[in-house]
């Protein structure tokens, strides 16, 4: 089921992504066209998963990754909510930190053998999925610094505060899921 979730939402957006970079393309719209290519290569990074025997991520994980490229791609740069909607980025950057969050657990149980899941502390596990959350913002940041400064400039439009605030959300979102994982450490 979760090949066939993988492999239906990608090639959809694909197509989908592929259909408006040909649009922009023919309209002339540098901006549009360029997120448009990088929504189909994004879309394409889940059929990486289909190499591996058993694919560790759960359905909603999955779709959680569709919804996120969507909201960020789609609707905040193509269809410009990241202009027209003034909460749009930073609830982005909480939902974001939350995803890694949940994505952080799931690699908890895939590297944490069940025989010793049982002694590793529940205070461990919350630093690993706030740290992850963390510096999934971190790099998020850097990326939109190094759009800003070699490209676009228009990634970072309120500088530090919109930095900070990005940044806040995003450790906001980690640490909801954090606390939800340190209470909800099953022992094994």
């Amino acid at each position: 089921m979760k090949r066939k979730i993988i492999l239906t939402l990608s090639i959809v957006f694909m197509v989908f992504m592929a259909a408006l970079l040909i649009y922009f393309l023919t309209k002339d719209d540098t901006s549009r066209w360029q997120v448009a290519l990088g929504g189909i290569l994004v879309s394409a990074l889940p059929l990486l998963l289909l190499r591996l025997k058993d694919i560790p991520f759960s359905i909603p994980i999955i779709i959680g990754y569709f919804v996120f490229i969507t909201c960020s791609t789609l609707l905040g740069s193509i269809a410009k909510f990241y202009v027209d909607v003034r909460w749009w980025d930073t609830t982005l950057h909480l939902y974001k930190g939350g995803y890694v969050g949940f994505v952080a657990i799931t690699l908890c149980n895939i590297c944490i053998p069940g025989k010793v899941w049982g002694d590793v502390s529940r205070w461990i596990i919350f630093l690993f999925v706030l740290s992850l959350a963390v510096t999934a913002s971190v790099l998020w940041e850097i990326y939109e610094f190094a759009g800003d400064l070699f490209y676009t400039e228009t990634m970072q439009r309120g500088g530090n505060k919109d930095t900070m605030y990005d940044l806040l959300a995003g450790f906001a979102g980690g640490l909801l899921v954090a606390i939800y994982a340190l209470l909800k450490k099953r022992t094994v």
